[in-house]
């Protein structure tokens, strides 16, 4: 059946505060895409952008150019979507329900790819149609500087770049400013704002709270498979041997010739610098730098006293990047004996000794072959995130995200297989899709993020009652068929294996988190 469709010379157009756009409705959800929030020269500050006349705003604009772009994903449980980069990248999209004046939530989606690379238009499951046609809230969605373009330290050679190690984050604060502004007009409450992002865009989450220019622009946050290590957040020392180095590769004479020199020299020189610097401790512009303008990872830095209250829901999903490791056997034609076998060929005898009936005690419903797919990263940096964060408030909720995908007899669920969940998007990637099991799945994580979004607390009738975590207490809502809160559970079993495995999957980390150079 054709859904109802508007797009006339005179509607639908808001009239924001630097100029009017011009967008479409769409079965009942009215779009706005690509709307520019700031114009920047590089390394430098946004800036205020306006226009004449009425924007066209029906599809997507701009993403950040990449260094190197990412190895395509194959994989049928995503919905990915090539871009047109350019530099010119600060603008935002907007769904909402209606133009009405109505404040409803609003939710700010913070896009993955480390701080390196990755779009908000990048992933078809990443939109925000059903958000604001079953939740009856407004999302928007940022693209903002990245990498080098976003992260260069090059407050050495002068006041004028004291601020361009953070211009991704000035970037976002900027689109957050713009929100705050302009969102009653899209039918938002500028005093309901929720920022959530899943891997890199949870990290800038937690970035974000570190800013004090951001604060009084965002209420809540939703931080999905995105805390890491201080050594993946934020770089340290100077910037001044990074400037010299691209001035060098690049033939520039002076610093301020950085920004006229084409891009493409720009990366290839970020890109050999990279391979020569980054691993000799040099600040190499990947990542945010600690300055007057952002505090630094809370891991070193401390949670700012202004933020602290701010209600956070903290997750991840069961196998993140170890997922993969269960698309290599079937498990559901596997004997104990079979899967024990397995297991001591993976970790060896004694080490698998230790983990099998710790394992088992943090996970009684999983087969024990699953212990190899089992995420110990985010989880290990996420939980010692919540434990730190809880001691000082009674508003931080954790989840794992812990059903199986349904492919070749059920895998575990990878980095990112909660996004659908989140979106109400499950319909766009086949395998998400179980008949009997993605409705009601997507039906608990979708009310329980919408219960957050508008009240700072997730509960709601599809889960159990999760209280906010505690001193000594981390309580944790699985996300599953049956979903279930326990407090605790996997504390020996997180330290296991991240005493075992821990460095190796940070140097896999800092590889992917950087756009996959070298």
């Amino acid at each position: 059946m054709a859904k109802k469709f508007m797009y006339e010379h005179d509607a639908p157009i808001v009239e924001t505060d630097c100029g009017r756009v011009h967008g479409f409705m769409f079965d009942d959800v009215y779009t706005f895409k690509g709307i520019p929030y700031a114009r920047a020269k590089r390394f430098k500050d946004p800036q205020r952008f306006t226009w004449d006349g009425v924007l066209e705003c029906t599809n997507f604009n701009y993403a950040c150019p990449v260094i190197e772009a990412p190895a395509l994903d194959h994989s049928i449980d995503f919905d990915r979507h090539l871009e047109v980069k350019s530099e010119e990248c600060q603008n935002l999209n907007i769904w909402t329900p209606g133009l009405d004046g109505a404040k409803r939530p609003v939710v700010v989606w913070l896009h993955g790819g480390g701080m390196s690379f990755g779009s908000s238009s990048e992933d078809g499951l990443c939109t925000g149609e059903n958000i604001a046609k079953c939740g009856d809230a407004v999302c928007v969605s940022v693209n903002h500087r990245l990498n080098i373009l976003g992260y260069c330290d090059l407050s050495d050679f002068g006041d004028e770049y004291k601020n361009s190690a953070n211009q991704g984050i000035a970037d976002m604060v900027f689109a957050l400013k713009w929100v705050h502004e302009n969102i009653e007009k899209f039918g938002g409450d500028p005093g309901n704002v929720t920022l959530f992002g899943q891997s890199g865009g949870g990290m800038k989450v937690t970035t974000i709270l570190q800013t004090p220019a951001a604060d009084g622009l965002f209420h809540k946050g939703v931080i999905m498979s995105g805390v890491q290590s201080e050594s993946m957040c934020d770089n340290h020392g100077s910037g001044k041997a990074m400037g010299e180095y691209l001035m060098k590769e690049t033939g520039c004479k002076d610093i301020s010739e950085l920004s006229e020199v084409s891009l493409d020299k720009l990366f290839a020189a970020a890109a050999k610098m990279r391979k020569e610097m980054k691993f000799k401790g040099f600040n190499t512009g990947e990542t945010p730098t600690k300055n007057y303008y952002y505090m630094g990872d809370p891991s070193y830095a401390g949670f700012r006293e202004e933020t602290k209250n701010i209600p956070l829901f903290v997750g991840t999903t069961f196998g993140e990047f170890n997922a993969t490791k269960s698309y290599a056997y079937e498990k559901h034609k596997m004997s104990d004996d079979e899967m024990r076998a397995r297991v001591e060929a993976e970790f060896g005898k004694e080490l698998a000794d230790k983990i099998i009936p710790i394992f088992k005690e943090a996970y009684p419903a999983r087969p024990l072959i699953d212990v190899i797919s089992a995420d110990y990263l985010f989880r290990y940096y996420a939980k010692a995130y919540v434990k730190k964060r809880s001691a000082l408030n009674s508003c931080t909720y954790e989840y794992v995200f812990d059903q199986d995908m349904p492919m070749l007899g059920g895998v575990s669920p990878l980095h990112g297989n909660d996004l659908g969940f989140f979106f109400h998007t499950t319909e766009k990637a086949p395998g998400l899709n179980e008949p009997g099991v993605t409705e009601a799945m997507e039906d608990q994580v979708f009310k329980t993020f919408m219960a957050f979004a508008r009240t700072g607390d997730p509960n709601n009738e599809t889960i159990p009652e999760l209280l906010p975590s505690a001193p000594g207490k981390v309580n944790t809502i699985f996300f599953r068929k049956e979903p279930e809160v326990r407090v605790n559970f996997d504390d020996s079993l997180n330290a296991a294996l991240s005493d075992a495995f821990l460095d190796e999957q940070e140097e896999f980390m800092r590889n992917a988190i950087s756009g996959r150079l070298g």
